[in-house]
């Protein structure tokens, strides 16, 4: 056998190509009788990472495919992704390969397998950086021991905790434990515990776990706090020589209300049948020098993080809320992209600017709606000398809005929740965040000096940051076709891209149709995340040339990179030198800023369930309409109609049946009832349990609440046939 292994290395090692099962057969003159043996012997190098399978029965050496480094991403039931470092597509890998890896880890792979539509599979080879080195769950004492059960469950696995290095933990307390060992063969994951949160379902522990889950900065270090104290509250006058004077022009910021830290400031003119618009935004960059402490912490931390009862921010209160914030009727430095806008709402001419400001007022995105969309005789007489600049601003917003749609920006107005809390911090409502008006002047206004500042550096040209987006999957795109052309409707896919108006034209064909949801829901998940670039690659959803992150510096760090690269440009300091830093600095931050928005968001999204999931635990047995906002081998993912709480149908509560699972036509069907549950169908469900160890809502069908004949699902696939639920039917004798 070592000597067939060590034969079959060397022929493939020597072949300048990937080797055919075929051409093998005949070079190593393997009879029938021994076929078999060799295709052992093949699988065997293969699960140990010596040789790659390929399409068509092809094998080649390990590391003639290339190689992946990245984070690995591991889900709850053992298996796992590799995420490349260089932002390619991620490597699967199964659980068979992950015993001694856990979520987190940076890790080498070895592409050993490519499926038929084009996804690899591979192994872990090479541990490069542990991930995790603590781990947040609940106690469970044994003995003078005991164990924790992580908070984070894609770990896959307790953490042992050995006698004497419970601390003072009590049973059923939430814990903070240091890994001292990690998994091997043998042995699990031990550690010791170094820190006691609190009682489980306490909010402010709640709150903690999730801060120290993902290893959020939430405490500002007292050098840090003492930098941020040295900074004025008022504006100095030795900073106003350059810079352009807007404190005589009507200037409001207009934000939510219960915003409390103010970054951006509009102005408006109207010049005939053109509009000009300034965005004025806080200069951040003056009171946070590059190379310092504040600015290091700044970095760590990338952006704020917003949970429903508070916000960590990116900056000291001091700033955020103080000196950098454009607070009514006081004079503030500021950062200005004035523009100038035709009657189709096309930009004509932009400059950028440092300026100072002196907002005229604070509105609220309600009091902007009450006196624009709703009228009201009380708030337009409270805000009498704001009402002319409001309308133009409104009919600006139009102009940006239809322009946008007209280029194909690509627009997804997917309902968002609004966490409602009492004092004690529970959850005593969940309702529709409102996206009124107001809120779509402010969005235009942004995107438009976002693109005009975005523009402005790419044409001086200067190194700088981007927010990019990138065309969708080539393989999605193409099911993406296949799934709409069975509605009816035509996607033209040219070269593996799609040109963003035909996504937005197609979103305009099946608005008010049945099949909207559906298809804004395929859609959506076609979409690759936007992230920050040092290169410019475009923003395919916006469908713009170039675009940046300007406007929000209190929090976002990458907005305030912008800032220093502008005001460098604007004022004739950018040296030779001062590019060649820019550009070997500015790929690593780019990556890191994305990294941190990811965690950010992951962070939030977790603990918006876990005020949900606690907002359901006394509807159990209740009632709601529903729709699927996802299908898998294991379940339907339903959202509340009314609630807008998501939970989970477990296959096996479905009717008796023998599922099959269509991933193209994102739908389980029952083989026997040849019953569809497909992704965006409206259903009734009953809330069956909440399981709070694995922060999921339960429900149990009751019923669905449209019909659709089973044609709808694509034809001519080749779909994997899962036995889900239920015995596989006899086929019936002719």
């Amino acid at each position: 056998m070592r000597k067939r292994m060590d034969a079959v290395i060397k022929l493939i090692s020597n072949s300048r190509e990937p080797v055919q099962f075929r051409q093998m057969l005949k070079a190593l003159g393997v009879t029938r009788g021994e076929r078999t043996l060799l295709e052992d012997h093949l699988e065997s190098l293969v699960d140990s990472g010596k040789i790659v399978k390929l399409p068509g029965r092809m094998y080649a050496a390990a590391g003639a495919v290339g190689g992946v480094r990245g984070k690995l991403s591991t889900h709850r039931d053992g298996y796992g992704f590799v995420v490349p470092e260089d932002g390619g597509e991620d490597l699967f890998v199964p659980a068979r390969y992950l015993r001694e890896y856990m979520n987190g880890d940076v890790v080498e792979a070895q592409v050993i397998a490519t499926r038929r539509d084009g996804k690899r599979e591979g192994r872990v080879t090479a541990l490069i950086q542990r991930g995790v080195t603590e781990v947040v769950g609940r106690f469970e004492a044994v003995g003078k021991g005991g164990r924790v059960i992580p908070d984070d469950q894609r770990l896959g696995q307790d953490l042992f905790i050995a006698p004497g290095a419970a601390a003072q933990a009590r049973h059923g307390q939430v814990v903070l434990a240091q890994i001292t060992s990690y998994p091997t063969g043998v042995r699990g994951l031990e550690g010791r515990i170094t820190e006691v949160l609190g009682e489980v379902n306490d909010p402010e522990v709640e709150v903690l776990t999730v801060i120290k889950k993902y290893e959020l900065p939430n405490l500002f270090s007292e050098e840090v706090l003492a930098e941020a104290g040295r900074q004025p509250q008022q504006v100095a006058e030795e900073a106003l020589p350059g810079r352009v004077d807007l404190r005589g022009r009507l200037t409001v910021t207009i934000d939510g209300e219960t915003a409390r830290d103010f970054d951006d400031a509009v102005s408006v003119a109207r010049e005939g049948g053109q509009i000009r618009l300034w965005v004025s935004i806080a200069d951040v960059s003056h009171y946070v020098q590059e190379g310092s402490k504040l600015d290091a912490e700044a970095y760590l931390r990338g952006t704020s993080v917003y949970f429903p009862d508070r916000c960590i921010p990116m900056l000291p209160e001091q700033l955020s809320n103080g000196i950098c914030s454009l607070n009514p009727d006081v004079d503030r430095l500021t950062m200005t992209a004035e523009m100038l806008f035709d009657q189709s709402g096309a930009m004509i001419d932009s400059r950028c600017y440092t300026s100072v400001i002196r907002s005229s007022a604070r509105l609220t995105y309600t009091t902007v709606k009450r006196i624009l969309v709703d009228k009201d005789e009380d708030s337009i007489a409270t805000h009498a000398n704001l009402l002319w600049d409001l309308r133009v601003m409104e009919e600006l917003s139009l102009r940006l809005n239809g322009r946008r749609r007209l280029r194909g920006s690509i627009d997804f107005d997917l309902p968002e929740p609004q966490i409602i809390l009492d004092l004690q911090g529970e959850t005593t409502a969940i309702i529709r965040a409102e996206r009124n008006l107001a809120h779509r002047i402010i969005e235009e206004f942004m995107l438009a000096a976002n693109e005009a500042v975005a523009g402005f550096l790419e044409q001086t040209p200067v190194p700088s940051l981007y927010r990019v987006h990138e065309n969708p999957d080539p393989l999605k795109l193409k099911d993406l076709a296949e799934f709409v052309f069975s509605f009816g409707y035509q996607l033209k896919v040219e070269e593996e891209k799609v040109n963003p108006a035909a996504l937005q034209k197609l979103l305009a064909e099946v608005e008010g149709k049945p099949e909207e949801r559906l298809i804004n829901e395929v859609l959506l998940r076609c979409m690759k995340q936007a992230r920050y670039s040092a290169e410019n690659l475009g923003h395919f959803g916006l469908a713009a040339p170039s675009y940046t992150h300007f406007t929000s510096p209190i929090r976002r760090y990458p907005d305030l990179v912008v800032h220093r690269i502008l005001k460098r440009v604007i004022s004739g300091r950018m040296k030779q030198s001062d590019k060649e830093h820019l550009e070997a600095r500015l790929p690593e931050t780019a990556l890191h800023t994305s990294r941190r928005e990811r965690i950010a968001m992951e962070a939030e999204r977790e603990m918006v369930d876990l005020k949900k999931m606690q907002f359901m635990r006394d509807k159990v047995g209740e009632e709601y309409d529903g729709f699927i906002t996802g299908v898998a081998q294991f379940g339907l993912f339903v959202e509340l109609v009314e609630l807008f709480v998501e939970g989970m149908i477990p296959v096996a509560t479905l009717p008796a049946d023998y599922y099959v699972h269509m991933e193209k036509a994102h739908a389980l069907v029952g083989e026997r009832s040849r019953v569809m549950y497909r992704i965006a169908d409206r259903i009734r469900v009953k809330v069956a349990a909440v399981n709070e160890a694995r922060k999921q809502v339960e429900f149990a069908l009751v019923g669905t609440l449209e019909e659709r004949p089973v044609s709808a699902v694509p034809a001519g696939e080749e779909y994997p046939v899962i036995p889900i639920r239920g015995k596989r039917p006899k086929p019936k004798r002719r």
